[in-house]
């Protein structure tokens, strides 16, 4: 019999759920993989949602990962200067077959320092923080470089996966995936890059988020300089 796929996402206090939740229903469906929610313990997780995450195990009793994936949120933030989550993201990097992210996951792998010398991607309103933590940046959906896999913002979490699928098993099964999970968008709008969104509505938006994007660069010039 086959060794299952251990395939392990992280939880923490405000990741944006969809980050999590979106890879978690493609992996979820890979016949034979076990997918774990890690946390440093096994108490409920508030989302950014009304929507809370319980873990499945924690950092002390987690088994060696194949794929090992930190989704993003404005939680990351606190995660760039957690020692026991970047001591745990190294420690399982060492043996994982693919270390990889969702949106502004990317910038905890680049506090753990997983991420030098790889192109890497993240959320748009994230990738000038990218070359702080010695990656470059990129602004593919989803980013390969090695084995280092990198999800753009949010909804890129679900290509991301399937991407993952189709490497770590086969096309057939990441397409039956997308059949079940009927994974065929076609959005109403054409708004979700900065690239193609209106300029009042990018201006409207960045305005918005100028705080939070402050407060983040902040937290990852502090972590940058902390690195190993």
């Amino acid at each position: 019999m086959a060794t299952p796929l251990q395939i392990g996402l992280m939880v923490f206090p405000r990741v944006t759920q969809l980050d999590l939740t979106g890879p978690l229903q493609v992996f979820s469906s890979v016949p034979g993989a076990d997918v774990h929610l890690i946390w440093k313990s096994m108490e409920p997780v508030p989302s950014d949602s009304v929507l809370a995450m319980t873990p499945t195990v924690t950092f002390a009793d987690c088994p060696q990962l194949d794929v090992i994936c930190v989704p993003g949120g404005y939680g990351t933030d606190d995660l760039l200067a957690d020692d026991e989550v970047l001591d745990f993201l190294r420690k399982q990097a060492t043996g994982a077959r693919y270390v990889t992210s969702v949106c502004t996951g990317s910038l905890v792998l680049g506090a753990a320092g997983l991420l030098k010398g790889y192109r890497a991607t993240t959320h748009w309103s994230a990738v000038e923080a990218l070359p702080l933590f010695g990656a470059t940046p990129s602004r593919e959906r989803v980013c390969v470089d090695r084995n280092r896999i990198t999800g753009g913002g949010v909804t890129a979490g679900i290509d991301f996966a399937l991407t993952l699928v189709a490497t770590l098993v086969d096309r057939p099964t990441a397409e039956a995936v997308q059949l079940r999970l009927e994974y065929n968008p076609a959005p109403p709008f054409d708004a979700g890059s900065p690239d193609t969104a209106p300029p009042e509505v990018l201006a409207a938006m960045s305005e918005k988020i100028a705080p939070f994007r402050a407060r983040r660069m902040e937290a990852v010039r502090h972590a940058a300089g902390r690195m190993p």
